[in-house]
């Protein structure tokens, strides 16, 4: 039977050392890898890169499955890390690292680490997955598990619910559905935590509350999983990492990385949604909207009210999830932002082809943009575009309505799409709300909305505040700051 103690919080001593070096950041996300280098003396990104993962494998679920290559991702981490200079790299102090939350994945050190070094005369280049070792990654996109299923898991002792995607969720459907396949395993974690123990070269594993709280039956005034609620269902137990709080050393860099020295502090993994609004906010009364594959508003709550995070879980659309420093994230996040607008673009791409044309998806989205900044695409044409579901509301459908013969342009269909993505995440989170909580200003971030003049338009119409787009900030900057000196806990 599994131990039901609280796990220990091990304590790694690390020296605090000037502010003249240089934090390497981390964003494992859902569709491509970005690493920066942020000097701590300038505050500022000196260098960064990115790379898509391409890392997408069929699912034995078909459509409601949603998984990913491990070893691709791992292998665009270290593609992006080895395009800087080995003078800037040997400079780094610290490393940050976060991603994608929610999602799952499960490996074993039973033939030895999960793991393997590659060297060249003794030095180490980087290190490989070991696939046999190492399941796929189960994203916060996976759908398996239906709403019958999670009204048959136990009702959780935490204020947030539970939903397809979530990595406890994932662990209960793969334990009744697919036992054997979960017997092959004894860890599981966040890609960015498996990816922390992999440089650390650690059997331990970890994870911070920002992704714990992630993956359900957590609970949040006590900084504990629900151990005893778990063990009763005969859930696996033993497979969850040691929680650590966000800030906390994880372990040490293992060897000389790309150039980074040995022994670079690096940090416990955080959540992507929380560095990308670290690195955009600016002001207490901002509020930050994000929007990339998924989209999500939010703004940060000093403290909050101890009945807040009570169990058991409401059904709402907005919640509160773990931050820095003991605050916390008053969040509507919402399944739909950049892919379904992605979506009605592939979708138009496949009618052209159709015909016998193919148009490359670029001159689509710039066509798109254009028309719909024109005056006649304003229309009283109205589309919900939740193809995807919303978590509060996995039932949820898209929809148009209005339709006439004079509002089906291109450019009209266009502008209802980006209007009814920024109006579903204010029915979840209103202007009222955001007054309320003395929010002055919204500031938007993400690749979605930082090349769409469309939805940045929408997002003044709707929200009426003061506006600003943000520049230079996103979840790998986010994790590098997160790693300053001053903000580990020793």
């Amino acid at each position: 039977m599994a131990s039901l103690k609280k796990p220990r919080q091990s304590r790694l001593k690390v020296k605090i050392q000037n502010m003249d070096g240089y934090v390497l950041g981390i964003d494992i996300g859902t569709t491509s890898v970005k690493v920066c280098v942020l000097s701590l003396k300038e505050n500022v990104v000196v260098a960064e890169q990115s790379k898509d993962t391409q890392s997408n494998v069929p699912s034995d679920q078909g459509i409601d499955g949603n998984k990913q290559d491990v070893p691709k991702i791992i292998s665009a981490i270290n593609t992006c890390v080895a395009k800087f200079s080995k003078d800037l790299l040997q400079q780094v102090i610290r490393i940050g690292v976060c991603g994608q939350m929610h999602g799952v994945l499960f490996w074993h050190h039973r033939c030895g680490k999960a793991w393997e070094r590659i060297e060249k005369d003794g030095t180490l280049i980087r290190y490989d997955v070991k696939p046999e070792q190492v399941s796929n990654s189960y994203t916060w996109q996976d759908n398996r598990c239906s709403k019958e299923f999670l009204n048959s898991l136990p009702v959780p002792d935490s204020h947030l619910q539970i939903h397809s995607g979530f990595g406890i969720a994932t662990m209960f459907w793969m334990f009744r559905n697919r036992p054997e396949e979960l017997e092959k395993y004894d860890h599981a974690g966040t890609i960015q935590d498996f990816t922390v123990s992999m440089l650390c070269d650690i059997t331990q594993h970890y994870i911070s509350e920002q992704n714990a709280s992630s993956w359900g039956y957590f609970d949040c005034k006590k900084y504990a999983w629900n151990l005893e609620l778990l063990d009763a269902a005969g859930f696996p137990v033993k497979m969850l990492p040691e929680i650590k709080r966000t800030g906390e050393v994880a372990g040490l860099l293992a060897d000389t990385w790309h150039s980074i020295p040995k022994g670079t502090p690096i940090g416990v993994a955080m959540g992507d949604l929380q560095c990308s609004v670290l690195s955009t906010i600016e002001k207490e009364d901002d509020a930050v909207l994000n929007i990339s594959t998924s989209a999500q508003i939010a703004y940060v709550v000093n403290q909050l009210e101890e009945k807040e995070l009570m169990g058991p879980p409401k059904e709402k659309p907005m919640i509160h999830l773990p931050y820095f420093d003991g605050s916390y994230l008053a969040v509507a996040a919402s399944l739909n932002g950049g892919n379904s607008l992605a979506t009605f673009v592939k979708v138009l791409q496949q009618w052209i082809l159709e015909f016998g044309f193919s148009v490359p998806q670029d001159r689509v989205w710039a066509k798109l943009i254009e028309l719909s900044q024109e005056e006649r695409a304003v229309s009283d044409l109205r589309i919900n575009p939740t193809c995807l579901g919303e978590r509060h509301d996995p039932e949820l459908t898209a929809s148009v309505t209005n339709i006439n013969v004079g509002n089906l342009g291109l450019g009209q269909v266009f502008r209802a799409l980006c209007e009814g993505m920024i109006s579903n995440l204010h029915s979840m989170m209103t202007k009222d709300v955001l007054k309320r909580a003395n929010i002055g200003r919204i500031i938007c971030s993400g690749s979605a909305v930082a090349r769409n003049e469309t939805l940045q338009n929408t997002v003044k119409e709707i929200y009426g505040l003061p506006f600003k787009l943000a520049k230079g900030s996103d979840a790998a900057k986010g994790a590098a700051m997160a790693m300053k000196p001053k903000g580990l806990v020793q």
